[in-house]
């Protein structure tokens, strides 16, 4: 335990003013905030995923011991009083805890489909936008039994620090990979044998009478556009049937309906 007392020291330096930047894309390093997520990924494989140090609020120490007596003894544990706290986060960072987080190993779409069973479940995004809807569908797909996710290269980085706190950790227990043009990734999975199944307000099958068997990939677009048309012509789609009057169903709330219903034909799930 080493006690903080000055906002800029610098071996806190990467947790300075969270609200205002992102450690994406930074020498791949990310933010890990709550003690939910610190205790998920102390649990992640070290082949992916590790901690570099921890920052907690004192008065939050004795309610974790377990949780960082899990993490390798080289790992420095930082503490401070709230007022340093808040000042070094640059906001009142009442959950106390972060963990600054870093990716030790990635994989091709092609080398995690060639890792996955004969009757694989995932969930592909193509142009997701929103860091709350990412955190939702990687939540839903760990809660209903998918396999994977695959994200292309335009979707947001699940690794940014409020869409990995909005997955509760899941994000760092799912497996997954964001790579590539949505129809090259699709392709790609088509040819591991994945039957590709596109979700659609303007789906030409509805949900309930898709009978998922052997490898199935379910594809999410972004909200508001949609899907490409280039995909929707070329691939199976589906659709939620729904009431008259509104546009279509929240991205994440609609990935949950359909991995519940694909999870439940597959006996994943019930």
């Amino acid at each position: 335990m080493i006690a903080i007392t000055d906002p800029d020291d610098p071996r806190i330096a990467p947790f300075r003013a969270i609200r205002e930047k992102d450690l994406v894309g930074r020498k791949g390093l990310f933010i890990a905030e709550g003690t939910v997520v610190l205790r998920v990924l102390a649990e992640a494989p070290a082949e992916r995923f590790s901690a570099d140090c921890i920052l907690v609020l004192e008065n939050r120490l004795a309610g974790i011991e377990d949780v960082l007596a899990a993490y390798p003894d080289d790992v420095p544990v930082y503490t401070c009083n709230s007022q340093v706290m808040n000042a070094i986060t640059g906001f009142d960072m009442h959950r106390g805890v972060l963990a600054l987080g870093r990716i030790t190993g990635t994989h091709s779409a092609a080398d995690l489909a060639a890792t996955l069973p004969d009757d694989a479940l995932v969930v592909v995004c193509v142009g997701l936008s929103n860091h709350d809807n990412a955190g939702a569908i990687f939540r839903n797909a760990t809660a209903l039994g998918a396999d994977a996710i695959f994200l292309d290269a335009t979707s947001c980085d699940p690794l940014y620090r409020k869409a990995i706190r909005v997955s509760v950790g899941s994000v760092l227990k799912m497996p997954w990979t964001r790579e590539g043009d949505g129809a090259a990734l699709l392709s790609t999975l088509a040819q591991a044998g994945f039957e590709v199944i596109a979700l659609s307000p303007q789906g030409s099958e509805a949900l309930q009478h898709v009978s998922p068997r052997g490898r199935t990939a379910l594809v999410l677009g972004t909200e508001g556009e949609g899907l490409p048309a280039e995909i929707m012509e070329t691939f199976r789609t589906i659709r939620i049937p729904q009431a008259p009057g509104l546009d279509s169903l929240n991205v994440g709330n609609a990935a949950a309906i359909a991995l519940y219903q694909l999870a439940l034909a597959k006996g994943r799930i019930g």
